[in-house]
C-alpha cells in the first residue's frame, strides 16, 4: 500500500523565468549567458590601471603632484561602479504573457482579421497608437506573446523583449535598455576620460624620464609604460568614438536600434515623436529621468506543490495472523444446497434439529388436548340467581 504526500516548496520567481539569462545572489544579479567578453573588459580595465598605479603613479606623485594618483583612483572606482551597475541590472525586460492572456490575445487577433482563406498569408499583427499626434506601430512578438510597447524590441541573444531597447553589448555582458542606459552612457564617458588620463600621463612619464636617461633607455627601464601606451592607443579611438556616438543619440532622444533601422529618418521621413526639439531637455529626460521599477519581480516568492507516493509498511501482527474468512454450509439444506453438502449435514437435520426446536413447536395438536366435563344445569341456575 502507498499514500500520496503533498510537499510544498517555496521558490523565487527568477528560478522559473524564461529567456537566456543567468542570475546570481538570489536573483539580485541578472546577466546574459555569454559573459566571456565581459571578463575581457574587466581584465583590460583592471590590468591597465594596475600597471599605471605600479609604475607611473609613484614617479608622478613625487615629481609632479600627489593629486595625480588620487584622481586616477577616484576615476577608476567610478568606471568600475558604472560597469557593474550596467552589467548586473535588469535592462527593462518585459514579462511574457501568461497562457490565458496569450489565448485571449490570439482570439482578439483572429476576430479582428477574420477568416483567412487557405494558402493566403495572414495580415501582420500590428496595432497603432498615437504619441504626440503621430501614429506609432506596435508589433506583436511571437515568442513573448505580447504586443511590444513603443521603442521595445526582442533581443535574440537574451531571448527577451526589452523596453526602450538600445542594443545588446557583449562588452558589458547584458542588454542596454530603459533601466540601465544612463549607467552605460556614464560608463563609456568615464572610461574615455580614464583612458585619456592614463595615456596622457604615460607620455608625460616617458618624457620626464627621457630628459635624464634618454628615450631608448627609458623604454627599456619601463616596459609596463610601453604596454599601457599600446593598449590605450588602440582602445582610445573605439571608446571615445562610442561615447561621441551615444552623446549624439542622447541629444536627439534616440536609440541605437532606431538609428540603425532609420525609424525617424530616410525613406519614412517621420519625425521622432519622443524628441523635445531641445538638446538639454532630451539629455535631462534620458540621463536624469525617474528610475522605473523592474517589471519582473525576480525575488518574489513562488509556491510549488509536489505529489510523491509514500509506501506504508505492513505491521507484524498482520503478517503473523492474517485474517481469513470461512464460509459455512447452512444447517438446513435447501433446494439450492449442493448434493455433497447435503450428505455432510444430513445426520444433523434428522436427529439434532428436533432437539433444537422450541417448546412451542413440541406442543400436541388441538385434537389431542383433554376436553373439560359438561357443567350441571342446576348449579348454573343457582349462580345466576345469586348474581341478580
Amino acid at each position: 500500500m502507498s499514500a500520496v504526500k503533498v510537499s510544498k516548496k517555496v521558490l523565487r520567481k527568477w528560478e522559473k523565468l524564461p529567456g537566456k539569462n543567468t542570475f546570481c545572489c538570489d536573483g539580485r544579479v541578472m546577466m546574459a549567458r555569454q559573459k566571456g567578453v565581459f571578463y575581457l573588459t574587466l581584465f583590460l580595465i583592471v590590468g591597465t590601471c594596475a600597471l599605471f598605479f605600479a609604475f607611473e603613479c609613484p614617479y608622478l606623485a613625487v615629481h609632479l603632484s600627489p593629486a595625480i594618483p588620487v584622481f586616477a583612483i577616484v576615476l577608476f572606482f567610478f568606471v568600475m561602479a558604472t560597469l557593474l551597475r550596467t552589467s548586473f541590472s535588469d535592462p527593462g525586460v518585459l514579462p511574457r504573457a501568461l497562457p490565458d492572456e496569450a489565448t485571449f490575445i490570439e482570439m482578439e487577433i483572429e476576430a479582428a482579421n477574420g477568416n483567412v482563406p487557405a494558402g493566403q498569408r495572414p495580415p501582420p499583427r500590428i496595432r497603432n497608437v498615437q504619441i504626440n499626434n503621430q501614429i506609432v506601430k506596435l508589433k506583436y512578438c511571437y515568442t513573448c506573446k505580447i504586443f511590444r510597447p513603443p521603442r521595445a524590441s526582442h533581443c535574440g541573444i537574451c531571448d527577451n523583449c526589452v523596453e526602450r531597447f538600445d542594443h545588446h553589448c557583449p562588452w558589458v555582458g547584458n542588454c542596454v535598455g530603459k533601466r540601465n542606459y544612463r549607467y552605460f552612457y556614464l560608463f563609456t564617458l568615464s572610461l574615455s576620460l580614464l583612458t585619456i588620463y592614463i595615456f596622457t600621463f604615460d607620455i608625460v612619464h616617458v618624457v620626464l624620464r627621457s630628459v635624464d636617461s634618454g628615450f631608448v633607455n627609458t623604454l627599456k627601464d619601463t616596459p609596463g609604460t610601453v604596454l599601457e601606451v599600446v593598449v590605450c592607443f588602440f582602445t582610445l579611438w573605439s571608446v571615445v568614438g562610442l561615447t561621441g556616438f551615444h552623446t549624439y543619440l542622447v541629444s536627439l532622444n534616440q536609440t541605437t536600434n532606431e538609428d540603425i533601422k532609420g525609424s525617424w529618418s530616410g525613406k519614412n521621413r517621420v519625425q521622432n515623436p519622443y524628441s523635445h526639439r531641445n538638446i538639454m531637455k532630451n539629455c535631462c529626460e534620458v540621463l536624469c529621468g525617474p528610475m522605473h521599477p523592474s517589471a519582473l519581480d525576480r525575488r518574489g516568492e513562488l509556491i510549488e506543490l509536489a505529489l510523491a507516493p509514500v509506501p506504508i509498511p505492513a505491521s507484524k501482527n498482520n503478517k503473523e495472523n492474517p485474517q481469513t474468512t470461512k464460509t459455512t454450509a447452512p444447517l438446513i439444506p435447501s433446494e439450492h444446497t449442493p448434493d455433497d453438502v447435503k450428505s455432510s449435514i444430513a445426520p444433523e437435520t434428522e436427529g439434532d434439529v428436533k432437539e433444537k426446536l422450541s417448546p412451542l413447536e413440541n406442543k400436541p395438536p388441538p385434537s389431542e388436548l383433554p376436553t373439560p366435563p359438561p357443567a350441571d344445569p342446576a348449579e348454573t341456575t343457582a349462580v345466576l340467581e345469586e348474581a341478580f
